[in-house]
């Protein structure tokens, strides 16, 4: 039996051999294996900021997610197994994680997925990274204020903000 696209992303990331796995789940070749995925969990690490000598600026940390499910023996909801991902984050995007993200908070992150194998010092391992293209506080479990950027400006849709309040209905309507 083939395992399900669900199963290939959560089920094999601890194998040793998960970029076969997941490689052989999606149908590609194992050196073609991108894909975007959207991971919610727990910063376990204070993001460390690093601006590069052209400039460039990177934000990295770690995130634990967990699974949870309902025992129904126990009658209550009890923790899987928890995966550690290695976040990057660039540019604009490394330098608003900077200053937004801390240790402890719960928040989605979507992006890139790479899968790298390494060894050093007698010991091998899979590392799983995360090239974030999007992220921010999970308002499933707390509140946030945002404030736009200094350098950041919305995008033109042609349309003015009474355009886009006038397509939805107000009482009086």
């Amino acid at each position: 039996r083939r395992p399900t696209r669900h199963r290939c992303r959560l089920g094999f990331v601890d194998h040793p051999s998960a970029r076969f796995f997941l490689a052989r789940c999606f149908a590609i070749q194992e050196d073609q294996l991108s894909d975007i995925v959207t991971l919610t969990g727990i910063v376990g690490t204070e993001p460390r900021a690093v601006t590069t000598q052209e400039g460039l600026a990177i934000t990295s940390f770690r995130l634990a997610s967990t699974q949870r499910r309902f025992d129904r023996g126990q009658e209550k909801w009890v923790d899987g197994e928890t995966n550690w991902y290695s976040i990057t984050t660039f540019r604009q995007l490394a330098t608003n994680s900077a200053v937004s993200i801390k240790k402890g908070e719960r928040i989605l992150v979507t992006g890139r997925l790479r899968i790298r194998e390494w060894a050093s010092g007698g010991k091998a391992g899979t590392n799983i990274d995360i090239e974030a293209d999007a992220l921010g506080h999970d308002l499933s479990w707390g509140t946030a204020n945002f404030s736009r950027g200094a350098g950041a400006t919305p995008v033109d849709t042609g349309s003015t903000q009474s355009d886009a309040a006038s397509a939805f209905p107000t009482e009086a309507d």
